[in-house]
């Protein structure tokens, strides 16, 4: 075999040559990377990563079959057909979507072919016919015939051509009647098994067309319907749907705020309806796990279990297997395996699929792992700042499509004489490519589909920080609801419940609106993630309501750092300021944020804006459409998206259910839609009781027997103190073994001696009341030496 060793250019594996070649890879050229650089990668790998060949018809030696296993652990079969041209073929994927014509294992079988059966020299020159698909040219059948040399009878070389003519049209029969020629004539014909997939793939890519056309003009005429979904799609998302069920490997590129969502959601249970799928994993960012357990809920029957907890919590979960499964990208990463064997998705979503667009990231190789015959792919941004992020998205579809990134890089880039990106090229051929996969819709290409509005709920978890905050409230609050299951509450109870509930609304945004230091604030983070994309859209401007200003100050601090002109609007700015930050609002292009309080909710006539971010929800829900009508009004010209940020598994998360049961006795009394007949109307104490449960979802709240401990004084100092002032009350000190306290309080100068007296007199003990100032002035006489505060003496009750 001489002639396979010059064209691997060393000898049998595990001589000094191969050693040699061991220790010295090619290099990598990294973006000029070249054709002949990634063959030389190849033939390189094929002498030192490849652990055994053996051959399957070793009569046929050199050109035949041989199983390969690599080191990793693959075992793959290579045909070999020639030992110069790259016309052999291997099973693997990287053979698949590099279009070289060569891979390791090929490049392994050449180098060690005459190791196969020792003291045969094999067959000098390949005498059959061989049909196989190109992969390094059209990637399509190619018949390579072989008449000159008398060895193949011309009725075998007439039918094979025959048949190949129907082979290139995709057909089975033609394909079998090749193999059956191929078992009368094996010494004169050899047909790939590699062309079972690719007339599979063929055909049925023509079968979803054929399909989609079908089941279209059935809607269209009335004799199908989306009867399994429980609420009407805009025909826009009908279109998705279906591009995403028929597609089967599809990406949605949707604007935000097109209902992506509800659009995969409906394409899987199209698919249950017809294809009989039992089980889809959706994988999302944590924070929107939740909202497709609403969009589920809302738009179908269909059961969704959502991924916590702790690795056997999660293994139950996967175990269940309800029809969607609901994880984040974090899971995957711990989770693939077990995912794999234990749920086997049908399909697999991927929502905010820009997760995984640096292709070289941990997260983004677990999720290209994942196995289904359907796959989803969402992203209103698929490409952010490079193009080689579409590449790695698409990746995960189908790798042949944009084929190897040695080589994407080559054609999309323009790059300088050290492989530097400096500009793009051919981009109209990377579109028309990415059309076979990609459906995207802007707002205005379906603006007259749309209704006046559309809205979308992000769900964001809490820190160890705030759950420990709101859990000190919530425990409060619970004690007086369980005081309430029993008996009515005393005005002092039923206040100091409101205040608890009012303190936990305000953790959820974030622990800084109570003490003015613990900035951690989850919803922050989901702001900035869509901030960039919202604003991508160059004529839209964005209204952000919070019910307090320390919320905005957050959101202010964010904007000035990210360079986004805001205007501000509080009760705290006086009137003729507020009316120059709506004005520069309204008229000035480059003013794209206006932050308001309550105090912007009414009155104000903002339809400039498009979008409207609510940090937090309001108790009411006519206060919440207050904040929306801001923008969807009167002369709006552009859909208004509304965009809802909660706190998940707390009391802003429960409210939502409570202010959808609001919702519906106003718009069945006052709009008349709706099940009127559906809304019970409670007695009062029943009704309280009711919404109680709902917020604290405890059951506690329903009346079960609690021991209530009885308040300590310092306890009902804070209760107090937290009920009457809430995000006024800084600090609350007391000396360890005494009822005395200090209390600071942002309060004018005039009101501290009166509330220092009040709380004597009520409380009994010696309270000494002073503002933030004050505190500050103490804290630098310690931190001087002349005065004494020792932290060890002091305990913190508040916050």
């Amino acid at each position: 075999m001489k002639r396979t060793r010059e064209a691997a250019g060393q000898g049998t594996a595990g001589n000094d040559g191969s050693r040699a070649a061991k220790e010295r890879p090619p290099a990598f050229r990294g973006w000029l990377s070249t054709d002949e650089d990634e063959i030389r990668r190849r033939e390189w790998r094929g002498r030192t990563e490849i652990e055994e060949v053996r051959a399957l018809d070793p009569d046929r030696h050199p050109f035949g079959d041989y199983r390969v296993t690599s080191s990793s652990g693959g075992v793959y079969v290579v045909e070999v057909r020639s030992l110069r041209q790259r016309i052999n073929s291997c099973e693997c994927d990287d053979y698949r979507t590099n279009r070289l014509g060569t891979c390791k294992h090929i490049e392994g079988v050449l180098h060690r072919a005459d190791g196969v059966r020792p003291g045969v020299a094999g067959r000098r020159s390949n005498t059959r016919m061989e049909v196989f698909v190109d992969e390094a040219g059209e990637r399509a059948p190619r018949l390579i015939r072989r008449k000159g040399d008398g060895s193949s009878p011309l009725s075998v070389v007439e039918q094979a051509e025959r048949l190949f003519v129907g082979l290139r049209r995709s057909s089975s029969r033609a394909l079998e009647g090749l193999r059956s020629l191929t078992l009368e004539h094996p010494d004169a014909l050899r047909v790939s098994r590699l062309l079972d997939g690719w007339v599979e793939a063929r055909q049925a890519s023509a079968r979803r067309l054929r399909e989609r056309a079908r089941y279209t003009a059935e809607l269209r005429e009335g004799r199908r319907s989306l009867d399994f979904l429980k609420r009407p799609l805009l025909p826009y998302q009908v279109e998705g749907v279906l591009h995403l069920a028929f597609g089967e490997r599809a990406l949605l590129a949707d604007d935000m705020g097109l209902g992506k969502t509800v659009q995969a959601m409906a394409a899987c249970a199209l698919l249950r309806d017809l294809r009989g799928i039992e089980r889809v994993l959706v994988v999302s960012p944590a924070s929107l796990k939740a909202e497709w357990e609403e969009q589920i809920a809302s738009f179908s029957d269909l059961p969704a279990t959502a991924v916590f907890g702790g690795p056997a919590a999660r293994r139950a979960a996967y175990r269940k297997g309800t029809f969607f499964t609901l994880c984040n990208y974090e899971q995957i990463v711990a989770d693939r395996e077990e995912i794999l064997e234990t749920l086997r998705p049908d399909v697999v979503v991927l929502d905010e699929a820009q997760r995984i667009k640096n292709w070289q990231t941990r997260t983004a190789n677990e999720v290209k792992k994942l196995r289904s015959r359907y796959a989803f792919v969402l992203t209103g941004t698929p490409l952010e700042n490079r193009i080689d992020e579409i590449y790695s998205i698409v990746q995960f579809l189908d790798p042949q499509i944009l084929g190897p990134l040695f080589r994407f890089n080559r054609e999309f880039y323009e790059l300088d004489e050290r492989g530097r990106p400096v500009g793009y090229r051919n981009l109209d051929v990377l579109a028309e490519r990415l059309s076979a996969v990609m459906l995207r819709r802007r707002k205005e290409d379906v603006e007259n589909q749309l209704p006046g509005r559309t809205t979308q709920t992000f769900f964001t978890p809490m820190t160890e920080v705030q759950l420990d905050a709101y859990q000190g409230y919530e425990s409060l609050a619970r004690r007086v609801a369980a005081i309430a299951a029993r008996r009515p509450l005393t005005p002092e109870e039923f206040k100091s419940l409101q205040g608890n509930l009012a303190c936990m609304r305000m953790i959820c945004d974030t622990p800084y609106i109570l003490d003015g230091r613990t900035r951690e604030c989850p919803k922050m983070e989901e702001v900035a993630r869509l901030m960039p994309d919202l604003l991508d859209d160059a004529g839209r401007k964005i209204i952000c309501f919070s019910e307090w200003v320390r919320m905005l100050d957050l959101v202010r601090e964010y904007a000035v750092e990210a360079g986004i002109e805001f205007a501000w609007h509080t009760g705290g700015v006086p009137q003729r300021r507020r009316r120059a930050e709506i004005r520069r609002f309204r008229e000035d292009p480059e003013c794209r944020l206006f932050l308001s309080s309550e105090s912007g909710g009414v009155g104000l006539n903002l339809q400039v804006a498009d979008t409207v971010i609510n940090m937090d929800q309001p108790w009411n829900p006519a206060r919440l459409e207050q904040r929306i009508a801001r923008a969807w009004r009167k002369h709006q010209t552009r859909t208004v998206n509304v965009i809802h940020l909660v706190s998940e598994h707390t009391i802003e998360h429960r409210m939502l259910g409570l202010l959808d049961a609001k919702r519906a006795l106003a718009e069945g009394v006052l709009d008349r839609r709706g099940d009127l007949a559906a809304i019970r109307m409670p007695n009062n104490r029943a009704a309280f009781m009711e919404r109680l449960q709902a917020v604290l979802g405890d059951a506690a709240v329903e009346g079960e027997e609690v021991l209530e401990p009885p308040a300590l004084p310092l306890e009902r100092l804070r209760e107090a103190l937290v009920t009457e002032h809430g995000a006024a009350l800084q600090r609350i000190l007391a000396r360890k073994g005494s009822d005395a306290a200090l209390v600071v309080l942002s309060l004018p100068p005039d009101r501290l001696a009166e509330e220092e007296r009040r709380l004597g007199e009520t409380t009994g003990l010696s309270v000494k009341v002073i503002d933030p100032r004050a505190y500050e002035s103490m804290q630098r006489l310690a931190e001087a030496g002349l005065i004494s505060m020792p932290a060890e003496e002091l305990r913190e009750l508040y916050p």
